[in-house]
């Protein structure tokens, strides 16, 4: 009888402890998550444009920067990825893409209406022209912006741009962790993604385009930007209907030899998304566009980062949006280079 009032008294206190930790646990969890939730909800704004409402946030003054976030986004992002890339001197004007956040999905949610969108949200705000940077799955309908509309693009900037490429396609990372973290998308998972960052990160590093250990071996404020970009994610139920919009493009050859603006490509060899072969298409096609390849950093260029604030700061100074950057080296930068090598070990 003692023998199994112990074995009770060890199964109540185990089962306590569960409690409490799964108590703990759900606390930690509703207060990350109210703060995401609160986050996407108070720094935008929504205009009603021709195209439909379309939600946007806005940072900065002078020449006017449309920032077109990739999958997984919105208008948080937008702001983030410029911030990376640009200094002072823009203003910068970043849109949620359809699906994501608080821009509806309409009946056409094509990269070629994404990008009618891009162009009436320039016009209700009166904007005559902008750079505009396209990130990831942004790059396409940038691409279709550069096309369509192109009295309003002043400079054309893809980063890892996840576009056509006519012999490999791209792709997301097949790994079964990929195929784990896709259904939890398609779900709208925000408890799994967030227990998901808390006990195996590198499954979502993974996800995201980057070999985790490119991350490992990345100082710690590279780690810790890759991690924000992970947390940026949340809520994921208020993106997952854009991110499937993302997921299953059309995509095609489209006419880019017509592209008259100044147009930067980037991505690196690494990429787990498998962008390099379309920058490199993009890059061989549009006229006189410049292509810089890292050798690692995959699909969030991890270690890059003040390599490409550099690139990209010495092609708009040669556009005439913006100062040249004063530091040296860096990448090699290549006009209309169809492969070139890469510039970076």
């Amino acid at each position: 009888m003692a023998a199994m009032g112990r074995i009770g008294w060890v199964l109540s206190a185990v089962s306590i402890a569960v409690v409490v930790a799964g108590g703990l646990v759900f606390l930690s969890y509703s207060k990350d998550i109210d703060r995401a939730r609160f986050a996407v909800v108070s720094g935008a704004r929504v205009a009603n444009t021709a195209a439909g409402p379309i939600e946007y946030a806005e940072r900065g003054e002078g020449t006017p920067l449309l920032s077109i976030h990739g999958a997984g986004g919105g208008w948080d992002q937008g702001l983030t990825n410029v911030a990376d890339l640009v200094g002072n001197g823009f203003r910068v004007i970043a849109p949620s893409r359809f699906g994501y956040l608080g821009t509806p999905i309409p009946s056409d949610a094509s990269p070629a209406a994404q990008a009618d969108a891009h162009r009436a949200l320039l016009s209700e705000l009166q904007i005559d022209k902008a750079v505009v940077v396209g990130v990831s799955a942004g790059a396409r309908s940038a691409i279709e912006l550069a096309l369509r509309h192109p009295d309003r693009v002043s400079a054309l900037i893809l980063i890892v741009p996840g576009t056509y490429a006519p012999e490999s396609p791209v792709m997301v990372e097949g790994s079964r962790g990929s195929a784990f973290v896709f259904w939890l998308v398609n779900t709208g998972a925000d408890f799994a993604w967030w227990a998901t960052e808390k006990l195996a990160p590198s499954i979502l590093i993974r996800f995201l385009g980057v070999p985790p250990e490119v991350v490992e071996a990345a100082p710690e404020n590279d780690r810790n930007r890759v991690m924000a970009i992970i947390r940026s994610v949340e809520p994921l139920s208020r993106r997952f209907p854009g991110i499937n919009i993302d997921s299953a493009p059309d995509l095609h050859r489209l006419p880019l030899e017509k592209i008259a603006a100044p147009t930067l490509v980037v991505s690196a060899q690494d990429d787990l998304f498998n962008t390099l072969p379309a920058a490199k298409f993009a890059a061989g096609s549009i006229p006189g566009a410049k292509l810089v390849v890292y050798d690692t950093g995959g699909h969030l260029l991890v270690g890059d980062g003040e390599d490409v604030k550099k690139a990209v700061s010495d092609f708009l100074a040669q556009t005439g949006t913006m100062q040249p950057s004063g530091s040296r080296g860096g990448p090699s930068v290549w006009p209309n280079s169809p492969a070139p090598s890469s510039t970076r070990s």
